[in-house]
């Protein structure tokens, strides 16, 4: 690998240690081969999503328009003078990401800019494209020239990227409306979110949970481990979530201490290691 594609990898690896510390865990737990690759896709990603929900004094649209043509610019050329989309390509470049989990990923960006609310088929569309086609591209490094093994996972990768984005909703109902004025939910009335709305949304990413773990248990041991932490940790917030009522979602964001984060990788460990997933 060139000094400057080696350069490029940090600079997804710095900016995935900035925003996530949770998901630096996961990624610093996973076989040396992958991390590379993990952080490019995390950091292509979080630049996406910087652009449509912080920027807010700055044309958004433009910034993503650039940011698309930029990025398929250089998958086709191999090359690009920003270091995320540099790091990016050469992911998928090398591993074989399709260009239409890419297309699905930046048209729920772009369903960003404009949507507020959301029916239930352009919930399943965002969720899809916002989170589960991640999901998949880790698959595709995972599984490299695997496409047997990659088929059979799909569906249980797909499964955990919605599970975990539908409690990043529930986690961020309050600066998702307060802040962008999003209601991602479909019918669901921010000013009057009711325990019985509440118990349905967290009854349905149960479901999600199990139809991923299955999967997670599949995982060669290079990946397992990474994979389910960061099942662990969603389902860590998703139990605190619970425990709280309606209204306390549209007072704080909650978040998993990093003590707890601690005790969940040793257990994630523990489990992996003797076989009692």
């Amino acid at each position: 690998m060139d000094l400057y594609t080696r350069n490029a990898l940090e600079c997804s690896e710095i900016t995935t240690k900035n925003y996530s510390t949770s998901f630096s865990m996961g990624v610093r737990i996973l076989d040396k081969k992958f991390r590379a690759p993990i952080y490019a896709i995390y950091g292509f990603v979080r630049f996406a999503d910087e652009i449509v929900d912080t920027f807010h004094d700055q044309d958004k649209q433009q910034l993503l328009s650039d940011f698309k043509a930029q990025t398929y610019n250089a998958i086709e050329k191999k090359v690009c003078t920003n270091p995320i989309l540099h790091s990016f390509q050469w992911v998928v470049n090398n591993y074989g990401i399709e260009r239409s989990l890419i297309d699905a990923f930046l048209k729920s960006m772009e369903m960003d800019l404009y949507k507020k609310t959301f029916s239930l088929e352009e919930y399943k569309e965002y969720i899809y494209g916002s989170a589960e086609v991640v999901g998949l591209m880790c698959l595709r490094v995972f599984y490299k020239d695997q496409d047997e093994e990659y088929q059979q996972l799909l569906p249980a990768a797909r499964k955990l990227g919605e599970a975990f984005q539908k409690v990043n909703f529930l986690r961020d109902m309050r600066s998702d409306q307060l802040e962008r004025g999003r209601v991602y939910f479909p019918e669901v009335d921010f000013d009057n979110f009711t325990k019985e709305t509440k118990d349905k949304i967290e009854l349905d990413i149960w479901d999600d949970f199990q139809g991923a773990f299955p999967g997670i248990k599949s995982l060669h041991k290079e990946a397992r481990l990474g994979v389910y932490l960061a099942y662990r940790y969603y389902l860590e917030l998703l139990k605190k979530i619970q425990d709280e009522d309606p209204d306390q979602l549209q007072e704080k964001r909650f978040r998993v201490s990093n003590q707890k984060k601690l005790l969940l990788l040793l257990k994630c460990f523990l489990r992996n290691k003797f076989g009692w997933m």
